[in-house]
């Protein structure tokens, strides 16, 4: 009983954090149909469109999730002046969510991502998008826009949500965990090779096993747990952050700390499910690990909820919000 009113606290206090998310936004545009034959002009299946659908993507998907979980997010980042940037606008605002962060450049196209499925399964995706870093102009009015922020609303966290496509720059990235430092606000980060060292001190730096992989120039084996800490405690020291949290899919988690003198690593098994569709199961992660940090949980108890949490939306299909009273319930069974 006392487990269950501590956790029931602790998903409370989610409600009084205001988390900044901080990265590269986009529209997650779906468009579902029914496979009845092939095609004459080539062999591939003809999809016969029954339903088109908006959603918001990429660094917003976080967003969505900090307030799913009962937060306030305030998303910062860069879309362009272009009809997909206007059905972002619209997304947001259908989703009383709060766009003042939002800066709108006619250097950039608004990144779409079309997923085609067919029979309920998806069949193909078209991306389009550029991924140049901002140019300077841009980047002073998103950084003035951060500042602004910084200075009128009490920040909880800031998250990183990195796709590299060009909204974090090394600078940007740079400033803001300098600035976050200065206010004793920490930071987390769902990194992509890019900018892999451009992170130094951040709070928590969550990579799954290709990002480590990638950021380090090494080969890693899921199953090789050893090697995958060693890697996580090399990866730590080189950027300086506070926790590794290395996501292995179906092999679960690794968190790798220092605390005081000694290295602590510890390994989270994943629990079983019916996986329909893993995406988005990264923002979910990094959404439900910054809000325990700001709430100031253990390093372990941050690791497993949000390792439960990323299982959890990878029941649904497509990319969709956590669900906090199921993620609560999970919470209070298993942990």
């Amino acid at each position: 009983m006392a487990k269950e009113v501590s956790y029931k606290k602790l998903f409370d206090s989610f409600n009084r954090l205001n988390v900044m998310v901080i990265g590269d936004v986009m529209v997650d545009s779906y468009l579902w149909g029914k496979v009845e034959r092939i095609s004459p002009e080539a062999p591939i299946p003809i999809v016969a469109l029954r339903k088109r659908e908006h959603r918001m993507g990429g660094a917003a998907n976080v967003a969505m999730n900090i307030r799913a979980m009962g937060a306030k997010p305030i998303l910062c980042s860069v879309i362009g002046t272009d009809d997909k940037g206007d059905i972002f606008l619209e997304l947001m605002k259908k989703e009383k969510m709060d766009a003042s962060g939002i800066v709108r450049s006619q250097r950039r196209i608004t990144t779409t991502k079309f997923r085609i499925f067919g029979n309920n399964y998806q069949m193909l995706r078209v991306d389009e998008e550029e991924d140049d870093d901002l140019v300077h102009a841009d980047y002073l009015t998103l950084s003035r826009v951060i500042d602004r922020i910084l200075e009128t609303e009490t920040i909880h966290c800031i998250i990183f949500q990195d796709y590299n496509k060009g909204v974090l720059t090394p600078k940007l990235i740079q400033e803001v965990i300098k600035k976050a430092r200065k206010r004793n606000i920490p930071t987390a980060v769902d990194p992509k090779r890019k900018n892999f060292e451009s992170f130094a001190n951040v709070t928590l730096f969550k990579p799954n096993l290709k990002e480590l992989k990638d950021g380090l120039k090494i080969e890693l084996d899921a199953g090789d747990r050893d090697a995958v800490i060693e890697a996580a405690q090399s990866l730590r020291e080189k950027i300086k952050c506070e926790y590794v949290m290395t996501t292995l899919s179906e092999h679960g988690m690794i968190l790798s700390m220092k605390d005081k003198l000694d290295q602590k690593n510890f390994f989270i098994p994943a629990h079983v499910r019916s996986i329909s569709d893993v995406s988005g199961a990264g923002d979910t992660v990094i959404c439900v690990a910054s809000l325990c940090m700001a709430a100031q949980r253990p390093p372990y108890e941050i690791a497993y909820i949000s390792n439960l949490a990323g299982g959890l939306v990878c029941e649904e299909v497509g990319v969709v919000p956590i669900n906090k009273d199921k993620l609560l319930k999970e919470v209070i069974s298993l942990l």
